[in-house]
């Protein structure tokens, strides 16, 4: 008996240990993914939540896996992040994938609202799960390297276009703003219909020059968030490795596992997104924004009961862990556009851009280090979060600089700090024609 129960261990000991992904041995990985393969090319998979979300966790997770071990992809230029991205561009750029891959895709993460749905978790977990004085503490000095990276980012333009012989007011007003605007919803659209009253031609012709500005700042800001990363692993006195601000800890509290404490979790997270909604009702900020300060007032305020706080957070966890590599792949397909990244790659523009980028990571780093902050977390949040798309560029960003406990101050600079640039630019316009 003994000697049939050793055999039998030495044989389970023996089999192979296969690589998982998604937390899945790759033959059951990629058993799933040829299902996956046959619905699509038979045209068999179900539309909505089912067939999207299946396509973004398959797909992503399998570039997420291949990005994470290429050598120089995960070393400098963000991994699976990157890859997961445009990976998917790609698949839609050429294309490799049927028309109803993109349909299904697109009307889950903008018709379905997917890409709300994991910002909410994460601002939501996020923000419960600080420590309430932290928060204060950070958030009474954050806009001092937002105003940073807003300078450093003109200043730098403004040089790099002189060199190149773009006008002041050109590099200013169609890269450097845009760049800087909250994205496409939030930026980029307010600003061409601030440039349409101001300036005069229509609305249209100013998307067309402020999108690929947008695009092209989008991925530089990617990449330099996985080298600011490698920066902080060699010069770890730049970093907090995920604090932002030096004294100041935010714990990544883990509450023990309670199934249904992560139901409540999507409903506090939900509630929350809703009342900013609700709120933008009647304050002319972004529902972002609104949701931000209110979660922050009910912590800060002590209105959340820790168990409440507890189960946020679980699903934060559940959220960020499962699904951020399914967005990734989901943004690539519904919000890059890499026939617009291509058409921007010529020399002086991309001179201006890389301006504009730099700029900003340099301008909320150094600012950032005066108020106490950690110069590599301020230059992520403050900057390069205010040089992205928005939404979808925080969750990439701090995926590629693997700091995704910082969403709450991305999205302040993506929101807030977007705000701000739409105010300078209908102000400023007279200033710089």
């Amino acid at each position: 008996m003994n000697h049939t129960l050793t055999s039998t261990a030495k044989r389970t000991d023996n089999r192979p240990s296969w690589p998982r992904v998604a937390g899945m041995p790759v033959p059951a990985f990629s058993l799933m993914a040829i299902v996956l393969l046959a619905a699509i090319y038979t045209d068999s998979l179900p539309t909505g939540m089912i067939g999207g979300l299946l396509i973004m966790m398959i797909f992503g997770e399998a570039l997420g896996f291949v990005g994470d071990r290429m050598p120089i992809v995960r070393t400098y230029l963000g991994g699976g992040a990157i890859l997961a991205i445009f990976g998917a561009a790609t698949l839609m750029y050429f294309p490799v994938m049927p028309d109803s891959v993109n349909t299904t895709v697109t009307d889950f993460m903008k018709g379905g609202g997917f890409l709300n749905f994991y910002i909410a978790a994460l601002i939501t977990g996020s923000i419960l799960g600080m420590d309430p004085k932290a928060l204060v503490q950070i958030g009474t000095r954050y806009f001092v390297p937002i105003i940073g990276a807003v300078i450093g980012a003109v200043v730098l333009a403004a040089l790099a276009g002189m060199l190149v012989g773009f006008s002041i007011g050109d590099a200013v007003l169609v890269i450097t703003l845009p760049i800087l605007g909250g994205g496409m919803g939030a930026g980029a659209v307010p600003m061409s219909q601030i440039y349409e009253q101001l300036l005069g031609q229509p609305a249209s012709y100013y998307i067309s020059l402020l999108v690929p500005a947008l695009a092209l700042g989008n991925v530089f800001a990617i990449v330099f968030a996985s080298l600011l990363a490698k920066l902080g692993e060699r010069y770890p006195n730049l970093t907090g490795n995920g604090q932002i601000m030096a004294g100041v800890e935010l714990e990544d509290h883990q509450p023990q596992l309670d199934l249904g404490a992560l139901g409540i979790g999507v409903m506090l997270s939900l509630g929350f997104y809703v009342s900013g909604q609700l709120l933008g009702q009647l304050v002319p900020l972004h529902p972002y924004a609104l949701m931000i300060i209110l979660v922050a007032l009910f912590k800060i305020t002590g209105m959340v009961p820790q168990t409440l706080a507890d189960a946020a957070s679980q699903w934060y966890g559940f959220v960020a862990r499962n699904w951020t590599f399914a967005l990734l792949f989901g943004i690539g397909v519904a919000y890059t556009d890499l026939g617009t990244v291509i058409e921007a790659l010529t020399p002086t523009y991309v001179m201006i851009v890389f301006a504009v980028v730099t700029g900003a990571t340099l301008g909320a780093g150094l600012l950032g280090k005066l108020v106490g902050f950690y110069p590599i977390e301020s230059a992520i949040t403050a900057g390069l979060c205010m040089a992205n798309m928005g939404g979808t560029g925080d969750v990439a960003v701090l995926s590629a600089a693997r700091r995704m406990q910082l969403m709450p101050f991305a999205q302040i600079s993506s929101r807030l700090g977007g705000a701000l640039i739409l105010l300078i630019s209908g102000t400023g316009i007279p200033l710089l024609l």
